[in-house]
């Protein structure tokens, strides 16, 4: 597989990005939903900030208070045996085994903008930020499906009682329509196709389950954009291979002419994240056709392999001009890359089932 990735990564990195809150530092700037609106590319940034703590026995977790529109910043001794912080994204009651009980940073999105996809300016307010209560420990990992002249905006909302897919629409990147959560905690990795199929709107997701299953991937359908119904498991995790460990979708489904080419992540059990592929059926996308056996693309470049969380090229959005796919993708859960492949090489490493 060719892949070329551009001279300037990593794109953006969080010391580009200037922190929206007092005293917050920018740990994250990664996992953008993509679109092209009026001649640029836009990447809509999961922005992660961070509440700066000059006692190293003290950390602060921020949370979105939905009655005062503000943030509270709660603060927890590291020697607080009733807690563990082992993790620095999360602070975990030991006696809730699995969970967790609050987030050290929160998320919103923040739009980069770019004439020729490799430089970008960053604005300097959130695009889309936490507003009601299903939002209080952020919303993360934007994408965004266009239909007609409108942008759909979905991303994960985070909140004590769960993570579930919420959404919004625009038609200027300036006035929006909240539409609430469209797909109910445990879920993430929602991706909507970009037409109808059949007279149905389609959708990728990735529920969690805590009973029985794994982090796979499922496809549903709707009438409307906002009720999802007739769902559907459609790939599961392969033992020994590079999607051993959770899986789940990355780019908006691209049309091809031997089906629907879904760029998606997977990762082993000890946490290393790779892209590969599906390939679904144009008139039924629930028909898996071929899949990668092999990834194509694993994280390789420095800054792929080490940052907040190493080890880690999690597709985000790809962009088609003709066999050149720009596909824009998150690395080591800090920053945003970009590399460009072809689709009919994609196409071609597919293992057909």
């Amino acid at each position: 597989m060719n892949i070329y990735r551009y001279e300037e990564n990593p794109l953006i990195t969080p010391a580009d990005v200037k922190p929206y809150h007092d005293g917050f530092e920018v740990i994250g700037a990664f996992n953008a939903g993509v679109a092209e609106y009026n001649g640029e590319v836009l990447l809509l940034l999961r922005v992660a900030e961070r509440p700066i703590s000059n006692d190293p026995m003290i950390v602060k977790a921020p949370v979105f208070n939905p009655e005062t529109q503000q943030l509270d910043i709660l603060e927890f001794r590291t020697d607080d045996e009733r807690y563990d912080f082992s993790d620095p994204r999360v602070i975990r009651n030991v006696n809730h085994s699995g969970t967790f009980e609050y987030l050290t940073s929160l998320s919103y999105i923040r739009v980069a903008r770019s004439k020729d996809g490799h430089r970008f300016t960053i604005d300097d307010k959130p695009l889309v930020y936490p507003t009601q209560t299903l939002e209080t420990f952020g919303i993360e990992d934007p994408r965004v499906t266009q239909i007609g002249d409108t942008y759909y905006i979905y991303f994960s909302a985070v909140s004590p009682v769960g993570v579930g897919e919420s959404m919004v629409s625009t038609k200027d990147f300036v006035n929006f329509t909240h539409h609430g959560m469209i797909f109910g905690p445990d879920n993430k990795d929602v991706l909507i196709f970009p037409e109808k199929i059949n007279g149905k709107y389609y959708a990728l997701h990735r529920p969690t389950t805590k009973s029985t299953g794994n982090p796979e991937m499922w496809i549903a359908e709707s009438d409307n954009l906002l009720y999802w119904g007739n769902h559907k498991h459609i790939a599961g995790l392969r033992e020994g291979m590079w999607d051993s460990g959770r899986m789940g979708g990355g780019a908006v489904p691209i049309r091809t002419e031997k089906g629907w080419l879904e760029l998606y992540h997977g990762a082993t059990l000890d946490h290393r994240y790779c892209m590969g592929a599906l390939l679904l059926d144009l008139n039924d996308p629930s028909k898996v056709i071929a899949r990668s056996n092999q990834p194509i693309m694993e994280p390789e470049a420095d800054y792929e392999k080490n940052g907040f969380f190493g080890d880690v090229v999690f597709s985000c959005g790809a962009l088609v001009d003709g066999d050149v796919l720009k596909m824009y993708y998150g690395v080591a859960d800090t920053s945003m890359a970009c590399a460009e492949l072809s689709v009919k090489e994609i196409l071609d490493s597919l293992t057909y089932l």
